[in-house]
C-alpha cells in the first residue's frame, strides 16, 4: 500500500507542477480533467503526509527515550503518534478503495406504492417529501419527471431527478423496499397497518453515455393526468417512450412542452439501459443478478418506519434510530453515514 501511496503522491506533485504552466488552460477540456484528477488525489496525499509525519514523530520520540528526564514525555508522545498513525492508516485504506465512477453524478429516483392500497400511496408521498427535504438540506435541486397522485394525497408513482454533485454517492443506499407500520389516515378503528413502497435510484446518464438507436424507440404522446390541478392539461404534451428490445417504458408529463418531456424521457431511458448493462456485468462476476426493488412484498424490506414506536430500522446493518419525525423531515445523514461506513468496511474486507 505504501508503494501505491508514493506513486499517488508523485502523480499529485506532477499535476500541481503542470497546473502552474502558462499553457495549462490552452485545452480547457484537458485542463478540467487534470484538475479533477488533482482534486481527487489531494485528500489521499494530505492523509499520506500526515501518516508520514506521525511515523517521524514516533521515530523522534523513540530516539529521545534514552534520556531519563525525557523518557516519560517521549513515551506519551510515542503512544499518541502511534495511535494517530494507526488511525491514518485505516483512513488511507478507505481512500484507496476503488471509487464508484457514478458517485459524483446526479440521480433519477423512482418511488412506487407497493403493498397496502391507498396507504402505500400515502407512504410513497411521505418518502417523496422526505427525499425532497433531504435534497434541500444538501443544496441539491429536485426536477420532477412524472408524478401520478391520488385523490387522498398519496402518490402512485413519482419519478424525479436530484441534481447535485455527489447525489448518487449518498442516495444509492436508498434502493429497495421501504416498509411502514402506522395507523392510516383512512383507518377509523385505530389499527396499525403495514404497507410498503419501493424506491429505485439510478445514476443519471446522458444519451452520449449510452448507445441509443432511434429505430429501437417508439414514442407515444398523451395528455398529462393526475388528481387535478397542475397535473392536467388539454394538450398532448406528455411523452411515453418504449424501448422495443428491452420492453422498458418511461414517461414524463411534468413539462408543458412535448420536446422537454421527450428530452427528460431520453435521460431516464439512458439511465435504465445503463443500469441493465451494469447488472449484466455484475451477474457475470457474482453469478447472481442484483435487483433493486424486487416485487414490493413486505419480506423484501430494507428499512422499516414504525410510527407507534417512533423508530426507523435499517435491516441491512441492524441500525435502529428512535427519531422517526426528524428522519421523515429529511434528516437522513446519520442513516446514510452508517450505510456508507458499512459499505466501506465490506469493501475493505473483500480487498484483503
Amino acid at each position: 500500500m505504501l508503494e501505491k501511496l508514493r506513486a499517488v503522491s508523485d502523480r499529485y506533485e506532477e499535476l500541481c507542477a503542470r497546473a502552474e504552466q502558462p499553457d495549462f488552460y490552452a485545452d480547457p477540456k484537458k485542463a478540467a480533467r487534470l484538475l479533477r484528477e488533482k482534486n481527487e488525489l489531494e485528500p489521499i496525499v494530505q492523509t499520506y503526509l500526515a501518516y508520514c509525519q506521525a511515523e517521524q514523530d514516533m521515530a523522534d520520540a523513540q530516539e529521545l527515550m534514552s534520556d531519563p528526564e525525557l523518557r516519560e514525555l517521549c513515551q506519551q508522545t510515542y503512544q499518541e503518534a502511534k495511535a494517530k498513525k494507526e488511525e491514518l492508516y485505516r483512513q488511507l485504506q478507505i481512500l484507496l478503495l476503488p471509487k464508484d465512477p457514478n458517485d459524483d453524478k446526479s440521480v433519477i429516483v423512482e418511488i412506487r406504492g407497493g403493498v397496502g392500497g391507498e396507504e402505500s400511496a400515502l407512504f410513497a408521498h411521505s418518502l417523496f417529501r422526505m427525499y425532497s427535504m433531504y435534497a434541500a438540506k444538501m443544496g441539491w435541486r429536485i426536477e420532477l419527471l412524472n408524478y401520478n397522485d391520488t385523490e387522498l394525497g398519496g402518490v402512485k408513482e413519482a419519478d424525479f431527478i436530484v441534481n447535485g454533485v455527489g447525489a448518487y454517492s449518498r442516495l444509492k443506499y436508498e434502493s429497495g423496499v421501504h416498509r411502514v407500520q402506522r395507523v392510516p389516515e383512512t383507518e377509523s378503528g385505530g389499527r396499525v397497518h403495514t404497507s410498503t413502497a419501493t424506491v429505485a435510484v439510478l445514476p443519471e446518464m446522458e444519451e452520449v453515455d449510452v448507445t441509443l438507436n432511434p429505430a429501437d424507440i417508439e414514442m407515444q404522446v398523451f395528455r398529462a393526468s393526475g388528481a387535478g390541478g397542475q397535473h392536467v392539461n388539454k394538450t398532448s404534451s406528455a411523452v411515453r417512450l418504449i424501448h422495443k428490445p428491452t420492453g422498458i417504458v418511461v414517461a414524463c408529463q411534468e413539462e408543458r412542452s412535448q420536446v422537454q418531456n421527450r428530452e427528460k424521457c431520453m435521460r431516464m431511458l439512458a439511465s435504465k439501459l445503463y443500469e441493465i448493462e451494469q447488472e449484466r456485468i455484475e451477474s457475470q462476476h457474482t453469478g447472481m443478478r442484483r435487483s433493486q426493488v424486487g416485487t414490493g412484498m413486505r419480506n423484501e424490506r430494507i428499512r422499516t418506519y414504525n410510527f407507534p414506536q417512533g423508530r426507523v430500522t435499517d435491516h441491512r446493518i441492524g441500525l435502529t434510530l428512535y427519531k422517526i419525525d426528524s428522519i421523515m423531515d429529511g434528516e437522513l445523514q446519520e442513516l446514510i453515514d452508517a450505510l456508507a461506513t458499512a459499505d466501506q468496511a465490506e469493501k475493505l474486507k473483500n480487498a484483503q
